[in-house]
Parts: C-alpha cells; structure tokens; sequence
C-alpha cells in the first residue's frame, strides 16, 4: 500500500488527485469542529456517552463531529440511508427498476438526483431528532438561546444539521469526480479514524485508574494484560477482513462460437465473479440499528422495575453485555445478509444474459438448471460471508466481556476501515495500470 501511495505520487495527474482527497478531507475536518450555535456541547458529549446503543454507532460512524454537535454532525448517515432506501425502492417500485437498468446515463442522472432529495429530507427527519434529543435529555440545560424564542433556536439547529449533511454529500461526489475512490466512503473512513486518539486516550486512562486502584461509579478500569489481548483480537479481524475482502468464487463460463456476417464471435472462456462479502458492512449497520432501538425507547420513556417488571425486563433483554443480545444480534446479521444478497443478485436474470450471449457453465444445462446452480452457489457463499460478519460483529463484544471493557463496534469499524483501505488501494492501482499499459503496437 505505501509502494503504491508513492508510485502515484510520481504521477502529476494522480498527484493532483491526491492532494484534491486531503485537501477535502480538511474541509471536512474543519467543519466537524465547528460548533452548531445554542448547543453546550461538552455537557452533550457527556450525555451521549452514556446513553450507547444507536448513539454508539452515530459516534461511531460520524467521529468526534456527533458528540460535539459539529456543523457535520450527521456526516454521510443521510447519504447512506438515501442510498439504502432508493435501492431497496427499485427493487420494489417498476418504474425505478426500468430507469435503473434501460434508462441509461440519464436514468443514473435521474437517480442520483431522487438520491440527492432524499437525502435533504432525511437530513431534516434526523436534525429534528437530534434537537428533540437535546431538548428532552437534561431539561433542556444542554440549549443556551441567550434569551432568543426557543423555536428560532430549534430552526437554526436542525437546518445547521440539514445543511452539514447536504455539504458532506456534495464533498463526496466532489472526491468521487475529481479525488481518489468513492468519495462518501473515504469521508466515512474519516470520520471513523478520527476517533483513534480519543480511543487511545480512554484506554491509557483506563490503564491508569487500574494501577492507581481507582474505582467508583463512572470510573472506568482497564487491566494490563487486556492491552496486548486487544492488540492481538483487533490484527486477527484485520487479517481475516482482508482475506476474505479479497476472497471470491469464480463460476466458470464458456461462450460458443457464431457467425454474424463474415466475422466471428466467441469461442473464449471467462467467469461470474462472485465476492465472499459481495454485502460490505451493511447487514452489520442494520442489526445494530435494530438491536439499539428498544434500549433508545426504554431511555426515553424512563421506566420503572418496580412499577413495570415485565416491560423493564423486555428491555433489560437488550442491554449490549448480554448473551441474548449478541444471539439476536447474529441472527439478524445473517438474516439481512441473505435478503441483501437477494434484492442484489437474479439468478433467472444471470441466467438468460448467459443463454443470450451464447454463454454456458461447463456441466450444467441452459435455462433453469443454470439459474438454480447459481442460487446453490450463492447461498454457499452468502452463508460463508454472514459467518464471517457475525464474526465481526461479535468477536468485540465477547472479548469487551472478558477484558470488562466497552468496545462497541470495533470490528464494524474496522471492517469499514480495511475496505476502504483496499477499495482506495485498487483504485491507484488500476489507474496507474491504465496509465502504463503498453498497447501491442508498442
């Protein structure tokens, strides 16, 4: 990867594309530390720390820019969704299926643009939550109007909010045109290393108030020997993340020959990549949204053991540390990792491209057998990939349960992280191959 950064370095144009990338990625920095007016931001920060569950993973995803309440708190989250939603619509609305596939580069154009709306729309819907969560957590002490009518106030934080996430959308298309890679993915990686410093600072905290014998109720103690053990969990995900990123199954195709008029056509062998991970880490951001709303309901309705036993030990159920959660969480990651998968990939579509193009797997029959065959594969498959996310979805939680530390999300991070890292790596590598690819007249 560093052989590789500095062979694009020699490169003017790829220089310019690089420093195009870090040069928005200050701006994006920049604007994840400016403050959103009327908002005491250290006494939010606080707030949100102890609260966890989906604010875990907003922080998470985010960076520092969600607990300080920056302009850019929402980040790509909007973005994200939009993109989620207007997939899933596809699949179920006709008229954006038929756009998507025969509408050509106008039918992009066209989604991008319903892309882009949504995402302002779902800007608003968060920003709105977001001051309502302000508002309602600590009597509202977290506002400082300075005397101005609350609702002014209220108008100003969610469209401070609208506005960052509509700015962060247009800095990614802006690194996807003219930058390195897909730009809402180099932000993401952005946000979610610049939570590496403060990690580090919890943990060496935590180091100390176990050496000075610290304890009490917030204190936060973290042994020795749980340090290389966390080294050591957090080098095997990266090296299973990258082996199995990497890791594809190739079904085998053979084109037959024909004639159209005095040329011919085909004859030459090829294949259907098929990624062991062909989801990424969204199944990952599904199960953990859903697992993290019933502890956001019970913080918000504040219940009582005494009063409600029953209700107060259904949302017991879902506290992070317990073994019944982690089950759940499993099991959701690989349920929404088949249905990804499904809404993905037709096998029946596969199958008559193939039979149109003259194009046949060796051993199996045109028409349906082709179309099951490949359904077979792709639940080996898909089955392999949920394994590997439950791995690395709960492989953090068990080993915060041993080590009695919190390290939530820590292998979706790192599953983001790592694939960026090599998404990025592929990108320089395949421009500089396009650059320096000597044609046979050479």
């Amino acid at each position: 990867m560093i052989e590789t950064i500095r062979n694009a370095w020699k490169i003017p144009e790829l220089r310019k594309k690089i420093l195009f990338t870090v040069f928005a990625l200050l701006i994006f920095r920049l604007g994840s530390v400016v403050p959103v007016p009327f908002i005491d931001s250290n006494m939010l920060g606080a707030t949100l720390n102890n609260m966890g569950g989906i604010f875990t993973l907003l922080g998470a995803m985010n960076g520092t820019a969600f607990s300080m309440a920056a302009v850019f708190a929402l980040g790509v989250q909007p973005y994200i969704n939009s993109s989620i939603i207007i997939q899933l619509l596809t699949v179920a609305i006709p008229a954006l299926e038929r756009l998507q596939k025969e509408g050509g580069e106008e039918g992009r154009k066209k989604i991008a643009a319903i892309t882009r709306y949504v995402t302002v729309a779902i800007g608003l819907l968060q920003g709105f939550g977001y001051y309502t969560l302000i508002r309602t957590q600590g009597g509202g002490t977290m506002l400082d109007t300075a005397g101005l009518p609350g609702w002014w106030a209220g108008i100003v934080i969610v469209l401070c909010f609208t506005a960052g996430s509509a700015f962060v959308m247009w800095l990614g298309e802006q690194i996807t045109e003219f930058g390195i890679g897909n730009g809402i993915s180099i932000i993401l990686f952005a946000g979610i290393l610049s939570r590496g410093p403060s990690m580090i600072r919890t943990m060496y905290q935590g180091v100390r108030n176990n050496l000075d014998g610290v304890t009490g109720e917030g204190i936060f103690n973290l042994p020795v020997w749980a340090i290389p053990l966390i080294l050591i969990g957090m080098l095997a995900i990266v090296v299973l993340i990258v082996f199995i990123q990497n890791a594809e199954r190739r079904i085998p195709v053979q084109y037959a020959k024909r004639v159209v008029g005095r040329k011919m056509y085909g004859g030459q062998s090829s294949h259907i990549p098929l990624k062991v991970n062909m989801t990424g880490v969204m199944p990952i951001i599904f199960a953990s949204t859903l697992c993290s709303l019933p502890g956001l309901i019970f913080r918000f309705i504040n219940l009582d053991a005494s009063s409600h036993p029953a209700l107060y030990a259904f949302f017991s159920v879902f506290n992070y540390n317990s073994a019944l959660y982690l089950i759940v969480y499993v099991l959701l990651i690989v349920a929404f990792n088949y249905f990804y998968v499904a809404i993905q990939y037709n096998p029946v579509d596969i199958a008559n491209q193939l039979r149109k193009n003259n194009g046949t797997i060796p051993g199996i029959r045109p028409g349906k057998p082709t179309s099951d065959f490949i359904t077979r594969t792709l639940s080996k498959i898909t089955l392999i990939g949920a394994v590997f996310l439950a791995i690395v979805a709960g492989f953090p939680i068990i080993l915060g349960n041993i080590t009695g530390t919190s390290i939530q999300l820590g292998g979706t991070t790192l599953l983001i992280v790592v694939g960026v890292a090599l998404e990025t790596g592929r990108s320089l590598e395949g421009y500089m191959t396009a650059r320096y690819h000597k044609g046979f007249l050479e």
